[in-house]
């Protein structure tokens, strides 16, 4: 018996070492921290960013979290502190819709008019759009630059009165706020209270998602959330976001650590971290698949095209302060939120980091590129540079111009202002028409804002013409 028992216990032993992998191999399934720091610090150095913060979850468990340089209050970034997701919004809106369609109180495929009749378009296809087709984006709703502000859902929603459809329902993708003002509306409606209400109570607080909140625009004040900055010329400054109706499609305001909390449960099928069930296995399969008339995008989510290795499911966001990436890795188990308090036009950065900590997970080197945003702005310096040069040359010589077509006729001379009355104009209505179109809540302030290297040229460009073309008359008249 002794001898029978001693024989299985060896193999019992030799079982074990063939199953379980030696210590090196389990740790190089883990992400390492030192590099993960490393790479995110160089990063905001190189491009001139002020701070971020990254969270990091595999298979459902939080591996990392940080924050890493500063806020607009000179305090340091952490895990905690608050940013504006923008439109990295938009599963969390879907999320809520899908949890509807789960309790059977709509479809998928109900057409909208059903349980919105009170919102209408211009467009008798409206009466074709479905509730999938908002979420997928195929709706043929179109996503103008302005438009009128408002404070409540229902004030957004009922600017669509005069709208059409760009395309038929269905037929084709086109990215549109719009859609999520829509579902979130609709999130009022069926639920019977609130959209934040119903954020807080079925999706924050079963997540434990406790710093996490939904403002109606993106511009509200949030406690503990200060300024956001624009970058320009490899820095960045603080700078007041500009105001506009995101709730939907935009408005939610988190945190690092809270995202891990979100992205946990997308990485362990769908449950909190109590094991509670908070959506079905298969609109979850749904929630991240391609759909009809769209290739990119699910019911909520960004699909990574065929190049982008590893695969992800992933959602961008950005206002002009801030800027968000979250990415889910099917294959790995990983998942990757990374919160700017900073905007750049000309780079999604968040991306930029997300991919080289996900590169990390992969076991490989993550690529440090040019810092192009710094290049492309010192390139435009240069340029308004020389733009302000020969603006002030031909301010000294704009008398001596004059006089040297003294004897032109009148329509003639004035023909030879045409070249500084263009770009007057254009510029003219960009600074000061087009924050007032559609009453819209936006000043000539925000539109520096969007893109301060390029608005400081055109700047430049609208004085030393419109000084140029002032003398250039008066020497003429007098």
């Amino acid at each position: 018996m002794r001898k029978k028992l001693g024989v299985n216990f060896l193999i019992a032993f030799i079982l074990l070492n063939v199953w379980i992998p030696p210590l090196s191999i389990q740790a190089a399934e883990s992400i390492n921290t030192v590099d993960v720091d490393e790479f995110v610090t160089n990063y905001l150095k190189k491009n001139g960013l002020p701070g971020a913060s990254i969270v990091v979850v595999k298979d459902g468990k939080l591996k990392y979290e940080k924050g890493y340089g500063h806020n607009s209050n000179e305090k340091p970034l952490t895990a905690n502190s608050k940013m504006r997701l923008a439109s990295g919004s938009k599963p969390f809106t879907a999320f809520a819709v899908l949890q509807l369609v789960d309790e059977g109180k709509i479809q998928l495929d109900d057409h909208v008019v059903k349980h919105l009749p009170e919102v209408k378009l211009d467009d008798p296809r409206w009466e074709e759009v479905t509730i999938r087709q908002l979420l997928s984006q195929t709706s043929g709703l179109p996503d103008p630059i302005i438009v009128a502000p408002a404070n409540t859902l229902k004030a957004g929603v009922e600017r669509l009165f005069d709208w059409k459809l760009q395309s038929q329902p269905g037929e084709k993708y086109a990215y549109s706020n719009a859609n999520y003002w829509v579902l979130a509306y609709l999130v009022e409606k069926i639920s019977g209270i609130g959209f934040e209400d119903y954020l807080t109570q079925e999706v924050f607080s079963p997540l434990g998602m406790n710093d996490s909140l939904t403002a109606v625009n993106s511009g509200d004040s949030v406690s503990g959330l200060p300024k956001g900055y624009v970058t320009a010329y490899g820095t960045a400054i603080p700078w007041t976001e500009l105001e506009q109706m995101l709730m939907g499609a935009g408005g939610v305001v988190t945190t690092a650590s809270d995202m891990g909390k979100w992205l946990s449960m997308h990485t362990n099928e769908g449950k909190n971290e109590v094991g509670e069930l908070l959506l079905s296995k298969e609109l979850l399969e749904e929630y991240y698949s391609s759909q009809p008339g769209s290739e990119k995008y699910g019911l909520g989510w960004s699909l990574s095209s065929p190049n982008v290795k590893p695969a992800r499911i992933s959602h961008s966001g950005s206002v002009s302060t801030y800027q968000t990436q979250q990415d889910i890795v099917p294959s790995s188990g990983y998942a990757v939120a990374v919160l700017l308090n900073s905007f750049t036009p000309t780079l999604e950065h968040a991306y930029e980091i997300s991919s080289g900590i996900i590169q990390l997970t992969e076991g490989n080197e993550p690529e440090m590129k040019a810092p192009v945003p710094k290049i492309i702005d010192l390139s435009l310096a240069l340029i308004t540079s020389i733009y302000l040069v020969f603006g002030i040359r031909g301010i000294l010589r704009s008398k001596k111009w004059t006089d040297h077509r003294k004897n032109h006729s009148a329509w003639r001379f004035y023909l030879r202002l045409i070249p500084q009355l263009v770009p007057i104009l254009c510029i003219g209505w960009l600074f000061f028409i087009v924050p007032t179109l559609e009453n819209n809540s936006s000043t000539t302030i925000d539109a520096f804002g969007l893109y301060p290297a390029a608005m400081i040229l055109l700047a430049i460009i609208f004085i030393n013409g419109l000084v140029l073309t002032i003398l250039r008359v008066y020497y003429r008249i007098r």
